[in-house]
């Protein structure tokens, strides 16, 4: 073979690493380490925290008020069972007890004096 074919080693890569490693050789970044699915260690590079953006861990959720009420709203789906729609049901139920029961206190006296409705 000649000269001609010979490949050329990586240029040294320059500036910083991406998930905040810091600038160089990319395989000298610290390795995440925690278990796959296969069982072995991940060697995918770690972040601040230790761990990969893949295993980076889960949030520990909103904090604040806003935050909270943000994220009740994106699980909110329909409302039905919301308090405000479970009191209007509770009302309405009551009002149609209470229209069923003088309809059959009118059908009771109806009854006494023989009209028919």
């Amino acid at each position: 073979m000649t000269g001609k074919n010979k490949v050329k080693p990586p240029a040294k890569r320059r500036g910083w690493l991406k998930n905040d490693n810091h600038p160089g050789d990319f395989m000298k970044a610290p390795r995440c380490g925690a278990k796959n699915r296969r069982g072995t260690p991940c060697q995918a590079p770690a972040m601040k925290n230790g761990r990969s953006r893949l295993h980076g861990g889960t949030s520990t959720g909103p904090k604040t008020p806003e935050g909270i009420e943000r994220i009740r709203q994106a699980h909110l789906i329909h409302g039905e069972y919301t308090k405000e729609a479970i009191a209007s049901r509770k009302e309405f139920n009551a009002l149609l007890r209470d229209l069923k029961e003088s309809i059959n206190e009118i059908d009771n006296k109806c009854e006494k004096i023989d009209i028919k409705i």
